[in-house]
């Protein structure tokens, strides 16, 4: 169980990263063109949480630092800096100035950002190195003005700039609201977007992170369950690894037989996170009111939940009115009244889940 959970922390750096190989390769590109001719550039890489976009970095800088050896050239001088640890949104000025002139202190300057614009607008000894600038949760650099976040691009523009900035947010509306200012300023980075990850992608990872153990933890359909919920949320890598870890846990109270209501019955003499282990950890993580009604309806109205799931799929849902699950027109007879959904397939099928395999089937029979 320990060699399990740690398998799937979130904390455990897989030795490589799958499903995100082709932007990997993009930010690599760009940061081996800038290298090559010896030419500033800024990148802005977005994504939601839990999209793979902070580890993919730290790959490529490892790739990085790998490629200059091999290819001769000068050590690149690197800076990764997560903006929340900074106690003032300046503080990222004075962290650069430390790689760039990291033996100097000149008290001529107002600022460490002046200094930085002074250093980078006169020529420099050509033994001078690129810079490669990681800024990771650059949205906690927004001011009021979003002052710190243009300056901060605009050390990229300057004449004998040395640095490579690549900024990663999670916020996807972020290039949207500072990205027309900078291409006012030309100084517009290049975009690359981290999607969320799909169903297949999940499943593949938590597959290659769980290949490592010598023996089965999880049943195929635990899995796929997990995987399925988990992308029709949000996509969040980080939320299907707590997932089964809660319901690695919810397998060790069956193994030991503690009373309670994660206890699901019998342990098997070769135990393995089933699915409703599975059913049970997603319900704890993705607790909604429409989930508790369905879960609360007797078995026969589920029933009836279920087959018009089946009947609905694929139309359009009407908007909701008034109260419960199912919506019903007007009409003058109650034969030709027309009666449509007002929940998500999807809850129907999660709650089901967790009650009865067999409504499972069914709705998803066809």
């Amino acid at each position: 169980m320990r060699a399990v959970k740690e398998a799937l922390h979130v904390s455990k750096a897989p030795s490589t990263i799958v499903c995100r190989e082709d932007e990997q390769r993009r930010v690599f590109e760009f940061v081996k063109g800038c290298l090559d001719q010896q030419k500033a550039g800024s990148l802005y890489i977005c994504g939601c949480p839990g999209t793979g976009n902070s580890l993919s970095m730290e790959k490529v800088v490892q790739r990085v630092g790998d490629w200059s050896k091999q290819a001769g050239l000068p050590p690149v001088d690197t800076l990764s800096v997560n903006c929340t640890s900074l106690t003032k949104t300046t503080d990222i000025f004075s962290k650069v100035l430390e790689i760039a002139e990291p033996l100097k202190k000149d008290d001529c300057y107002s600022s460490p950002l002046h200094h930085l614009q002074s250093l980078f607008s006169q020529k420099q000894e050509s033994s001078s190195r690129m810079m490669l600038i990681i800024a990771d949760e650059m949205d906690f650099l927004i001011t009021k003005d979003r002052g710190v976040l243009h300056d901060l691009f605009m050390l990229t523009t300057l004449p004998f700039s040395r640095c490579i900035l690549i900024g990663v947010a999670n916020a996807i509306d972020l290039a949207d609201r500072f990205l027309p200012k900078l291409k006012s300023l030309n100084c517009k980075p290049v975009v690359i977007t981290f999607r969320a990850y799909s169903k297949d992608q999940i499943l593949r990872i938590l597959h290659e992170r769980l290949m490592v153990l010598p023996y089965v933890a999880f049943q195929s359909n635990a899995l796929e369950l997990c995987a399925r919920k988990v992308a029709a949320a949000s996509g969040d890598m980080r939320k299907a690894l707590s997932v089964c870890r809660s319901a690695l846990q919810i397998l060790e109270s069956d193994i030991r037989g503690l009373p309670g209501p994660e206890s699901q019955g019998p342990t098997p003499a070769d135990p393995v996170v089933r699915i409703d282990h599975m059913a049970t950890a997603l319900s704890k993580t993705f607790k909604s009111p429409v989930v508790d009604t369905i879960q609360s309806l007797p078995q026969h109205q589920q029933i009836i939940i279920c087959s018009a799931a089946k009947a609905f799929r694929g139309t359009k849902k009407d908007a909701t009115i008034g109260e419960g699950i199912l919506k019903f027109g007007q009409a003058r007879r109650d034969k030709v009244k027309r009666v449509s959904l007002r929940v998500d397939e999807s809850d129907i099928t999660f709650s089901l889940q967790v009650n009865s395999l067999l409504l499972l089937l069914l709705i998803r029979n066809t």
